[in-house]
């Protein structure tokens, strides 16, 4: 899920960097590139995922 949001968050990071734009004051390019950044760490950390529960009822089935 965060690998998702990552990747529409650097796609409008990339937008907004080849119309030379910004939204509003604070929120820039680079502002949009740390929390893609952001989004892809916790993606990789395996934060969201449900994995661990699905594992555990296939360990149980064999």
């Amino acid at each position: 899920m965060f690998a998702i949001v990552a990747a529409v968050v650097f796609g409008l990071a990339l937008i907004l960097d080849l119309a030379d734009a910004s939204i509003g004051t604070t929120i820039d390019g680079a502002t949009l590139l740390v929390a893609g950044l952001l989004c892809v760490a916790l993606h990789l950390a395996g934060v969201g995922t449900s994995v661990r529960g699905r594992a555990t009822a296939w360990r149980r089935r064999r």
